[in-house]
């Protein structure tokens, strides 16, 4: 009778014969074959460098070269290798697709445990058409960062597409509206800027600007902010905020400097019948000196004085109102 077949060999020890793998493992310690190189990662630095590269060089073979700039020195969008952000969590993840900020990928751990909120994800993005990857947990672990608690779920948001302040004012004096912009200097919080694109789409504003350094930028934080006004409302970027600012003031704004110890009121202030373009510094240094040297009149807001200053989100819609109101009360 032949012997029959078997899966490995077999070992004879104390506890009694046992049976090998057959070789059913060999291919495991064989290894993944050399490390691919950092840029070849996709999730690598250096991978997210090559890849901005390659698309900030197609896209000015695709218009023909940089674009002149009279109002000194914007850029399109964000040069910076970590523009994708991911978002974890499932709370997160459930509030920035209810906010409608724009997704490309929905990652779903494999064998997720499903709850509610877990539902009302797969729904919305099923609505929205983001596409839904189920990835194993390890994958999902690299995805979010070491620090990251992702619960399952994780969001990636693409790059921000800044618009070009020159842009921004052709399209509002072509279309006869007078140019109401706010300006950022030094605001570092991304809930101030979803709260100040939200109140310049509130009160008739038409463009925020922010500096491409120590700043904050366009961030899933700041779309959730701005409850859907970001979608309505254009953000554009300054390489640099002086030479911005300087721009505007060539071609007719007014640019108007927000401090607490300003020489004019903002109650005494005229300015319903003329561009203007506020500038908004952070709530612990105010604005630098370049680009308080380079406003046209810094202006303070009468507060009480039990207040030491307000944050730059309340300080920018309190200005923008009372804009408005004059624009309003102009127009009767």
């Amino acid at each position: 009778m032949a012997n029959k077949p078997r899966a490995g060999a077999v070992r004879k020890t104390k506890k009694g014969p046992t049976k090998g793998s057959g070789g059913q493992g060999r291919k495991a310690l064989e290894g993944k074959g050399p490390t691919p190189k950092a840029e070849e990662r996709e999730y690598h630095p250096a991978a997210k460098r090559k890849a901005l590269a390659e698309r900030s060089a197609a896209k000015a073979a695709g218009r023909g070269g940089q674009r002149s700039n009279t109002a000194g020195g914007s850029a399109s969008r964000r040069a910076t290798p970590d523009d994708a952000e991911i978002v974890t969590g499932r709370n997160s993840v459930l509030e920035a697709l209810r906010a409608r900020i724009p997704a490309t990928t929905l990652y779903i751990a494999a064998r997720i445990e499903v709850d509610d909120r877990v539902k009302e994800i797969l729904n919305l993005a099923t609505r929205r058409g983001v596409p839904v990857l189920e990835v194993m947990r390890p994958e999902l672990d690299r995805l979010s960062g070491r620090d990251a608690v992702h619960q399952g779920v994780a969001l990636k948001v693409p790059p921000y597409e800044y618009a070009h302040v020159d842009d921004v004012l052709d399209e509002v004096l072509g279309k006869g509206q007078t140019p109401l912009f706010i300006a950022l200097d030094g605001v570092t919080d991304p809930r101030n800027l979803g709260a100040i694109i939200r109140s310049t789409a509130a009160f008739g504003g038409q463009t925020v600007i922010v500096p491409q350094r120590r700043s904050v930028g366009m961030t899933a934080a700041a779309w959730k902010t701005s409850a859907g006004a970001a979608a309505r409302t254009p953000v554009s970027m300054a390489s640099n905020l002086t030479q911005t600012l300087q721009g505007l003031q060539k071609r007719g704004l007014f640019v108007l400097g927000l401090d607490g110890g300003g020489d004019v009121s903002l109650h005494s202030l005229e300015l319903a019948d003329r561009g203007v373009v506020i500038v908004v510094g952070s709530e612990g240094k105010g604005l630098s000196r370049l680009v308080s040297e380079t406003c046209d009149a810094i202006v303070s807001i009468p507060i009480s004085a039990a207040t030491e200053s307000l944050n730059a989100g309340i300080a920018a819609s309190v200005t923008l109102y009372e804009i408005a109101k004059r624009r309003a009360e102009g127009g009767r």
